[in-house]
């Protein structure tokens, strides 16, 4: 076995049609059992996620705030470090820094940034994730890399969690997972994204075998700090039914996989509350992944999963 963390639940919150309707979906999350509300950072139909998870956090009394994730390419780390710092001084320690290197195509050809190869973005937010971690720290720092340099900048404020808040990268490709091995605190095992959008290639890399093998990497990426990490996985799809086999069936075409492959997919939760508390379970047994996070429009539905597992 992997890791016996306890359960925890995640959910994934993007947009609302009023200030009281963002306050009531945290309340609601929190209710539920929830331990963190997520946030993407994408330029279509959400909320900006800075301002919206203080709001989260201003509206709940226990529940974490988090990306998922910061795309490092949208601001400089320094004006990032400055923002996520007052969230967590404000939050009064309850946020998740996820950050990533960046994947919507639209999202860059939208603004006209340049969507460089992932090897340049990957490598730019290692280098991002450095002064980040250099700007929470006490005192000034320098750093000099390819794509940021940083002079005697002592960040302020500082987070209230020391020596930063827990830091989420999440990926599918060797590389990036390394990367999240050695320096966060969370560890997302997701599929790729190769094409720059969900698509069935994507789907296609989040097969049981091939988390087996991201999984491997991890472990071996991170040697003795293995069993410190906290591994998380996306769902994408969740759907409360007495018909597995049914749903199964009917859900495999779009997934571009086998109904065999689909049954028991990482990424999507299907069957009885039962039936998935007990996948959920041989995940962690498998994997170790013990922190899950689920789309706003499934919330409601998977609370009694939540209810049945979270601490346990």
């Amino acid at each position: 076995m992997a890791h016996s963390r306890p359960f925890r639940f995640g959910v994934q919150l993007h947009r609302a049609d009023s200030a009281e309707d963002w306050r009531a979906q945290a309340r609601t999350a929190e209710d539920l059992g929830f331990s963190t509300v997520f946030m993407p950072d994408h330029f279509g139909d959400q909320l900006a996620p800075v301002p919206a998870l203080v709001a989260v956090a201003d509206a709940t009394t226990e529940l974490r705030v988090g990306t998922l994730v910061l795309d490092n390419d949208y601001k400089h780390p320094v004006v990032l470090a400055k923002e996520l710092a007052t969230i967590d001084l404000l939050s009064e320690g309850r946020l998740e820094v996820g950050l990533g290197a960046g994947w919507m195509l639209s999202d860059y050809e939208q603004a006209g940034l340049a969507y460089d190869e992932p090897r340049v973005r990957v490598d730019r937010m290692e280098e991002g994730l450095r002064v980040l971690k250099g700007a929470f720290a006490e005192g000034p720092f320098d750093f000099a890399g390819e794509h940021y340099t940083v002079t005697g900048y002592d960040g302020q404020p500082k987070p209230v969690q020391r020596p930063h808040p827990p830091i989420l990268i999440g990926g599918g490709r060797r590389r990036l997972l390394s990367i999240a091995a050695r320096e966060a605190d969370i560890v997302g095992i997701n599929p790729s994204i190769p094409n720059g959008q969900v698509d069935a290639a994507s789907v296609q890399t989040g097969t049981r075998a091939r988390t087996d093998e991201k999984v491997a990497w991890v472990r071996e990426a991170a040697g003795a700090r293995f069993d410190d990490l906290e591994l998380n996985m996306l769902v994408f799809f969740a759907a409360i039914t007495d018909d597995r086999a049914g749903l199964v069936e009917k859900l495999a075409p779009g997934f571009g996989l086998p109904p065999a492959e689909v049954d028991g997919y990482p990424h999507a939760w299907v069957g009885s509350v039962g039936e998935i508390t007990d996948e959920l379970e041989a995940h962690r047994e498998r994997w170790g992944v013990s922190y899950w996070v689920v789309q706003e429009g499934a919330m409601h539905d998977v609370a009694p999963v939540v209810a049945a597992l979270r601490g346990r």
